[in-house]
């Protein structure tokens, strides 16, 4: 679907009302003209939204960017625009109390919709809503006082009412903005209705990882840390002072910001003794005019372990390149992956760096998949319930039976 500059420009002269636009604006739609245009060039996954007609909604939020006599007020249009992708991973470089907070990075909460209300799938532990009581299999009435459904529909994209956009307005209203310091929420309980108050923050860790053993298996995990390269360096410590064991148990648990493929190809290469392919990618821009581009990722050995059982666990907040690490273990190492369903952020970003606002725009521009075809959200691990701590015990247990 090539992009056209200039019916885009004719679509802007053509919704931009009446009032006067602000110096503000003026002088940055050049800036959101390359928006515009980046997004229609280089998003991969336009086929899941085959009713969105791009140019239109985003002349149509350009329009409104030119009446913005703030920094802030013209973000929130650019944010408005990149919301009708109804993509958690497509994302700017910053934001304003306004915004949405980040998903799954700094969402407590994962649900699905039961006709006008949402059951509870995953609730984050630990975290303030898990503090609060929020517990899986909890029904949602309501949010700030507001009926879930209507919340809901109020960040539909373009008011589009299709099962992607409900579950995407869904989290997103879970999530909440940064400027609501106390969430509230109405969860049906056997003996009634029950309002429940928390203030949301994500705790650091004061590490890169864990480790440990429980008797024969050892443990490493991650928090958090995908994207820091000193990652590298903590996993070979903790591999030596952890010693030999039976199996190794990788908990991706807590990987909700992803990370960079420099850093899991180190993890992964001390875990392979040979060349392995561990991930499919392609480029999807460049196939649009008719010569497609993929490519296989793979792992080369480094300072390897001898060749011991790997189990990946993972969950809701295991995101992107946790994603990415699990799958690739399974195809390197024909690692099973255990746990929850992942987040499913969609494939690889690219970013365009906005000249005169600074603002980084980063949205998927590669599809990603499993060595056997697989896309990379698609990926379904082997169902383990219950809370954390069970989840865990689960884990362990399994690791046992493949020493």
């Amino acid at each position: 679907m090539p992009f056209k500059l200039p019916a885009l420009v004719l679509t802007l002269a053509s919704l931009t009302s009446p009032v006067a636009a602000t110096e503000y604006g003026q002088k940055h739609d050049p800036d959101f003209a390359r928006f515009c245009e980046f997004v229609q060039q280089d998003y991969a996954y336009w086929p899941r939204r085959p009713q969105l007609d791009w140019p239109a909604a985003c002349a149509q939020h350009r329009a409104r960017a030119l009446q913005a006599g703030s920094r802030g007020a013209w973000i929130a249009h650019l944010e408005a625009a990149l919301d009708e992708l109804a993509d958690a991973h497509a994302h700017l470089s910053t934001n304003t109390p306004v915004s949405t907070r980040l998903i799954p990075s700094q969402s407590d909460l994962r649900a699905r919709w039961r006709g006008e209300v949402a059951e509870l799938v995953a609730v984050r532990q630990p975290s303030a809503a898990w503090a609060a009581g929020l517990r899986p299999g909890d029904r949602v009435l309501s949010v700030k006082g507001q009926a879930l459904r209507a919340a809901a529909r109020a960040r539909l994209p373009r008011g589009e009412g299709d099962d992607l956009a409900w579950d995407w307005a869904l989290q997103q209203v879970l999530a909440g903005r940064h400027e609501q310091k106390e969430m509230s929420l109405q969860r049906q309980t056997p003996a009634g209705s029950q309002t429940l108050i928390w203030r949301p923050h994500q705790p650091q860790a004061a590490s890169l990882l864990s480790h440990g053993r429980e008797g024969d298996v050892a443990w490493v995990r991650i928090h958090n840390s995908l994207g820091q390269n000193g990652l590298i360096e903590a996993f070979d410590q903790a591999l030596a002072e952890l010693g030999p064991f039976g199996a190794l148990v990788l908990d991706l648990r807590d990987t909700p910001s992803g990370g960079n493929s420099h850093v899991a190809r180190g993890l992964m290469g001390r875990l392979v003794t040979a060349p392995r392919p561990y991930q499919q990618h392609e480029a999807v821009a460049e196939g649009r005019g008719g010569v497609r581009r993929v490519w296989t990722e793979w792992v080369l050995p480094r300072q390897p372990l001898p060749e011991r059982p790997v189990l990946v666990l993972v969950g809701p907040w295991t995101g992107s390149m946790g994603e990415g690490l699990a799958i690739g273990l399974n195809a390197a190492r024909g690692a099973p992956v255990l746990g929850q369903p992942m987040a499913g952020l969609l494939g690889a970003l690219g970013e365009e760096r906005l000249p005169l606002s600074g603002i980084t725009v980063r949205i998927p521009t590669e599809t990603l998949a499993h060595v056997d075809g697989r896309p990379r959200e698609a990926f379904v691990p082997e169902p383990l319930q219950g809370d954390a701590e069970q989840v865990w015990q689960q884990a362990l247990t399994r690791a046992r039976l493949l020493r």
